[in-house]
């Protein structure tokens, strides 16, 4: 998600799509539960967006799984939380890697390390995952997973659907998308294409994500012929920041500008859901108490559900007044009494590391 300093690595929201008896039409706010959105898989349990992490995920109970997606030199879409690698695979261990660690810089910030569109799939393949949060959540199954493909995720999901007999959502994320076109690779028409080679795409519910406007409107043009239930969440960032495309192409919008009523409005002409952090939706006070913004109301009222972003169950992503144990504990009664305050604010869902508790937090209402 956005690089900006107030947001905690991550992202966000989810979708309630038709399905018989399961999911609701997300094109407005209704009273089915609240979905279950597992970021970047059970990242809390795994090492993150790895095809172990998706599994967990739906077999502790998420709605849907979120791939971020990023883009290769041979234009193929991979799942990383972000096109830089240093932090999430062991490209560093590589000698014949070194050469290509750069800087170079991405939606106005200046970034060093290993980039996804420097590497070919083969030799992206050749890597293997890591933690990105090793003294929260250890190393015992750093190096074991291999980078998965969008394609790879597909095949997954069917078998997962199958196994678990529910109809578990997809909800990627597409990154940085104004500066992978800019070097040549553009990502819509590439989830597309994959997406459409896949059966499971038309049984289940399908939500794309971007923190830029500009390419969900592209996405929104695309899809009719090939997916017409894909359903679009914009993602919303540091509120003084302005979207990466918007900031491109010279314009003065802000994150705070969409969070208005008539910016709500402007977003339900081309998305069903609203993907802010959660701060942005309200906080946990001193005293324990939920200090609620009017962001809900203010966007069920322009036709849009809710999906804030990210639940952590460690310490340190906790309020401090449902925080207990060490400084960096496992606190998993703070983590879901967290996440039932949103929910009795009344979200339509929620995006957390660890979907298990999560589901405890939604089932428990």
């Amino acid at each position: 998600m956005s690089r900006t300093s107030f947001l905690i690595p991550l992202l966000l929201a989810t979708a309630a799509m038709t399905l018989p008896d399961r999911v609701a039409s997300a094109a407005a706010p209704t009273a089915d539960a609240p979905r279950v959105i597992a970021h970047r898989g059970a990242s809390a349990r795994m090492p993150e967006h790895t095809l172990a992490a998706y599994r967990r995920a739906v077999e502790d109970g998420a709605d849907f799984i979120e791939p971020d997606l990023v883009m290769t030199r041979d234009g193929v879409l991979v799942a990383r939380h972000e096109n830089e690698i240093g932090g999430t695979t062991d490209v560093a261990l590589y000698p014949q890697f070194a050469d290509r660690k750069r800087t170079q810089r991405i939606d106005g910030v200046d970034v060093t390390g290993w980039f996804t569109e420097d590497f070919t799939l083969a030799e992206l393949k050749t890597l293997r995952a890591r933690e990105p949060l090793p003294a929260l959540r250890g190393i015992w199954f750093d190096r074991q997973f291999a980078v998965p493909t969008l394609h790879e995720i597909m095949v997954l999901l069917d078998d997962l659907v199958r196994e678990s007999g529910r109809p578990v959502g997809l909800i990627p994320e597409i990154k940085h998308p104004t500066y992978f076109r800019e070097i040549g690779l553009p990502m819509e028409q590439a989830l597309l294409d994959v997406l459409a080679t896949h059966e499971i795409a038309t049984r289940v519910p399908l939500v794309v994500q971007s923190f830029e406007p500009t390419s969900l409107r592209t996405l929104g043009g695309l899809t009719a012929p090939v997916l017409p239930d894909l359903r679009l969440l914009q993602l919303i960032g540091d509120p003084r920041a302005r979207p990466a495309d918007v900031d491109a192409a010279g314009g003065d919008l802000r994150y705070r500008d969409m969070l208005t009523a008539d910016g709500l409005r402007a977003i339900a002409e081309y998305a069903s859901m609203l993907g802010p952090h959660k701060s942005q939706v309200g906080e946990v006070g001193r005293g324990g108490r939920f200090e609620a913004t009017t962001l809900i109301a203010d966007a069920h009222a322009a036709g849009l559900q809710v999906m804030p972003y990210t639940f952590r169950p460690e310490n340190p992503y906790l309020p401090s007044a449902l925080r207990s144990g060490g400084g960096h504990a496992r606190n998993e009664t703070g983590a879901i009494a967290e996440m039932r305050m949103y929910l009795d604010a009344g979200v339509d869902g929620l995006f957390a590391d660890d979907p298990a508790l999560a589901r405890r937090a939604v089932d428990a209402r």
